[in-house]
Protein backbone atom coordinates (compact mmCIF):
# COMPACT_ATOMS: atom_id res chain seq x y z
CA UNK A 1 0.00 0.00 0.00
CA UNK A 2 1.86 3.26 -0.81
CA UNK A 3 0.70 6.16 1.31
CA UNK A 4 1.55 10.08 1.44
CA UNK A 5 3.84 9.62 3.92
CA UNK A 6 5.84 7.91 1.70
CA UNK A 7 6.07 10.59 -0.95
CA UNK A 8 6.56 13.13 1.27
CA UNK A 9 9.55 14.73 0.47
CA UNK A 10 9.03 14.79 -3.19
CA UNK A 11 6.26 17.69 -2.03
CA UNK A 12 8.56 19.28 0.50
CA UNK A 13 9.35 23.30 -0.18
CA UNK A 14 12.72 23.68 -1.31
CA UNK A 15 13.22 26.17 0.62
CA UNK A 16 12.28 23.98 3.87
CA UNK A 17 15.78 22.23 5.47
CA UNK A 18 15.91 20.02 8.10
CA UNK A 19 18.97 20.89 9.99
CA UNK A 20 21.59 23.51 9.17
CA UNK A 21 23.81 21.00 7.17
CA UNK A 22 21.23 20.60 4.50
CA UNK A 23 20.56 24.58 4.47
CA UNK A 24 21.17 26.55 0.98
CA UNK A 25 24.10 28.45 1.21
CA UNK A 26 23.26 31.84 1.63
CA UNK A 27 19.77 31.49 2.89
CA UNK A 28 19.19 33.01 6.65
CA UNK A 29 17.27 30.37 8.53
CA UNK A 30 16.62 29.99 12.41
CA UNK A 31 17.75 27.27 14.79
CA UNK A 32 14.79 25.69 15.81
CA UNK A 33 16.65 23.14 18.42
CA UNK A 34 19.97 21.53 18.98
CA UNK A 35 19.50 17.77 19.55
CA UNK A 36 22.15 15.35 20.11
CA UNK A 37 25.21 14.35 22.01
CA UNK A 38 24.58 16.16 25.48
CA UNK A 39 28.22 17.43 24.96
CA UNK A 40 28.24 18.17 21.39
CA UNK A 41 24.98 20.45 22.05
CA UNK A 42 26.61 22.18 25.08
CA UNK A 43 29.68 23.20 23.09
CA UNK A 44 26.88 24.65 20.43
CA UNK A 45 25.15 26.73 22.40
CA UNK A 46 28.39 27.98 24.47
CA UNK A 47 29.05 29.24 20.73
CA UNK A 48 25.58 31.32 20.75
CA UNK A 49 23.48 28.66 18.55
CA UNK A 50 20.16 28.94 20.37
CA UNK A 51 17.29 27.92 19.17
CA UNK A 52 15.67 31.02 17.67
CA UNK A 53 18.67 32.56 16.55
CA UNK A 54 18.91 33.19 12.64
CA UNK A 55 22.44 32.40 11.29
CA UNK A 56 23.71 32.11 7.41
CA UNK A 57 25.35 29.42 5.62
CA UNK A 58 28.14 31.39 4.08
CA UNK A 59 29.91 28.47 2.46
CA UNK A 60 30.33 24.56 2.35
CA UNK A 61 33.95 22.76 1.12
CA UNK A 62 33.61 19.99 -1.00
CA UNK A 63 34.05 16.22 0.08
CA UNK A 64 32.30 16.76 3.11
CA UNK A 65 34.06 19.83 4.85
CA UNK A 66 33.59 22.27 7.42
CA UNK A 67 30.15 24.78 6.80
CA UNK A 68 31.56 28.38 7.45
CA UNK A 69 28.49 29.95 9.42
CA UNK A 70 27.76 33.90 10.02
CA UNK A 71 26.44 34.07 13.42
CA UNK A 72 25.95 36.97 15.08
CA UNK A 73 28.05 39.11 13.27
CA UNK A 74 31.16 36.30 12.93
CA UNK A 75 31.71 33.50 10.89
CA UNK A 76 32.43 30.30 12.77
CA UNK A 77 33.49 26.73 10.87
CA UNK A 78 31.16 23.76 11.69
CA UNK A 79 31.78 20.13 10.93
CA UNK A 80 28.98 18.86 8.89
CA UNK A 81 28.03 16.10 12.00
CA UNK A 82 28.06 19.23 14.25
CA UNK A 83 25.37 21.38 12.09
CA UNK A 84 23.36 18.10 11.29
CA UNK A 85 22.90 18.39 15.76
CA UNK A 86 21.07 22.27 14.71
CA UNK A 87 16.99 21.62 13.94
CA UNK A 88 15.71 24.23 11.61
Amino acid sequence: MVTVASFWPLFRNSDSFDTLSSARIGAAVTIAAVEGDPALCFRLLELGFTPGRTVTPLARTPFGGPLAISLRGTIVALRRAEAACLRL
